[in-house]
């Protein structure tokens, strides 16, 4: 398992159609992926956890993946929130 320290890059931070994206993103790959701001720890690949977190752009948030692709994943997930 990595984890990594990401911040949120998007303009409109994660609202319906970003966080639609992200668990796109997320369920390209096998690994278990995980995001966590403050105490609340959600499954990437859940929308609706997802969307109950409310991130907004400029926060960070603590993301790790634990699977054959963690690497990749985090990368994955990384580009995205950076805008990229």
């Amino acid at each position: 398992m990595i984890t990594r320290e990401m911040e949120i890059k998007l303009p409109t931070g994660l609202e319906a159609r970003p966080v639609a994206m992200l668990v796109q993103v997320a369920s390209q790959y096998d690994s278990k992926i995980y995001i966590q701001s403050e105490d609340k720890k959600i499954n990437a690949k859940s929308i609706m956890g997802m969307m109950g977190l409310g991130l907004t752009s400029g926060e960070t948030i603590q993301v790790s993946a634990d699977g054959d692709d963690e690497t990749a994943a985090l990368e994955g997930i990384e580009n995205y929130l950076a805008n990229k």
